[in-house]
């Protein structure tokens, strides 16, 4: 099938890619000229394990890439919409991008007997009916099922894993209330052996936030204990493997830490706190989880504190920048928080990550950048894990104090003046 991909950022390209993997024919449309040049020469813009091989691959065989909506919208069959949904300052979600692209959209429309619009941006319950359809038919002058159609499919892909997570899902969700457009993407999707979950709009757009809740609910929980053990001087890595081996529970999420970030979990629970109290609902639970993991980083510093005294001029090295090993993405990482918390203490801050560093000068410029991590671990008079990088596991740490926040040494392995963050 021809299929069109609006939106090449995290989602969007792992979509395209995978799609054309699987022998589809894929245009993919990006106002931004660097990520789309990039695509054309076979270089993902995002770091993603797998993603280069598969680009070298199918470009320009079966994917590419071009700085317009026109070309892969009037040559497609169905237009997959993965443009972002970010938070504003409350946790309103902003949906200034899906508006304005569904409009455009619309107005090619105009020159097209039928369409499907698959959206994949994260949406709060309410928006396909309440905003895309009522968007695209008044910009087109056509009507939903008539003259076009509107398919919720929301993605649940890991970053580091997701190439993994879209060829071999544990689901595929469809949400709409038209059986034909349903049954045209479940075509789409027929290579894959998972069960397919048809619903209505709301459904689809609210499984989505519940899921990211959910397991963003769990993370914070095995915070929770965690900080509450360590205070008994418990391992906190055995309770979590003895209640992870309960079917009901399992062990996935259970591994404690400095809390969850990057471009989901936080804009997600946030969004559906602000939408619940919108509606006149106080979600206490999500609340505190947000509460939980706002808090965690700040362990860090209070173990750093108790250990080494008072941390103004001290060298502090710091290991890992991004969320999650496996990506190069920075956006809500707790790294961050750790960076502002030891600048306002007036440390002296050495720092070094394998993908993350050139996006984190932007923020904090000035700043000391090491080449590599032992050369962080040499410089520093204490270290902190920030990132769970395999070879930040086979360093020479001497006598220094090492301060897991990522249980990268869980197997107790550890260096010989080691604390973790709450294990």
């Amino acid at each position: 099938m021809n299929i069109s991909v609006v939106g090449l950022g995290y989602v969007g390209l792992i979509q395209a890619a995978g799609m054309a993997k699987l022998g589809h024919n894929v245009l993919g449309s990006d106002m931004d000229k660097n990520k789309v040049d990039k695509i054309n020469s076979k270089e993902p813009p995002i770091y993603e394990n797998g993603l280069k091989e598969i680009l070298q691959e199918t470009v320009p065989s079966r994917f590419s890439a071009y700085q317009e909506l026109k070309k892969p919208f009037m040559e497609s069959d169905a237009t997959f919409i993965c443009v972002g949904t970010p938070s504003k300052r409350q946790g309103e979600m902003s949906l200034h991008q899906l508006e304005n692209v569904m409009r455009q959209l619309g107005e090619l429309l105009k020159e097209k007997k039928y369409h499907i619009f698959v959206i994949k941006s994260t949406v709060v319950p309410g928006t396909c009916e309440n905003i895309v359809i009522p968007v695209v038919e008044k910009a087109s002058g056509k009507k939903f099922k008539k003259d076009f159609s509107v398919v919720m499919n929301p993605e649940f892909l890991r970053e580091g894993e997701a190439l993994e997570d879209f060829f071999d899902p544990d689901r595929i969700v469809l949400g709409s209330s038209d059986k034909t457009a349903l049954k045209k993407i479940k075509e789409i999707y027929s290579p894959f052996k998972c069960p397919v979950l048809e619903t209505g709009f709301k459904e689809a757009e609210m499984i989505k936030y519940a899921s990211n809740a959910f397991l963003a609910t769990k993370i914070s929980f095995i915070n929770e204990i965690g900080n509450i053990s360590k205070t008994f001087g418990i391992d906190t890595n055995i309770v979590a493997k003895g209640i992870g081996m309960d079917k009901r529970i399992s062990p996935h999420f259970l591994k404690s830490g400095i809390g969850f970030g990057g471009s989901c979990f936080p804009k997600d629970v946030n969004a559906i706190v602000y939408k619940a109290t919108e509606k006149g609902y106080n979600p206490k639970l999500l609340r505190s989880v947000l509460d939980v993991n706002r808090d965690q980083p700040l362990k860090m510093i209070e173990l750093l504190d108790r250990k080494e005294g008072p941390i103004k001029g001290k060298k502090i090295g710091l290991l890992g920048l991004t969320f999650k090993a496996g990506t190069d993405d920075i956006r809500e990482s707790p790294a961050l928080v750790t960076i502002k918390e030891l600048l306002m203490e007036e440390a002296e801050l050495y720092i070094y990550d394998p993908k993350a560093m050139e996006k984190t000068k932007k923020l904090f410029p000035h700043l000391n950048y090491l080449s590599s991590a032992q050369e962080v671990v040499d410089e520093c008079e204490a270290v902190l894990i920030l990132t769970e990088w395999p070879e930040f596991r086979t360093l020479d740490y001497g006598k220094k104090l090492v301060i897991d926040g990522k249980n990268l040494f869980f197997d107790n392995h550890r260096p010989e003046n080691y604390e973790g963050i709450c294990w």
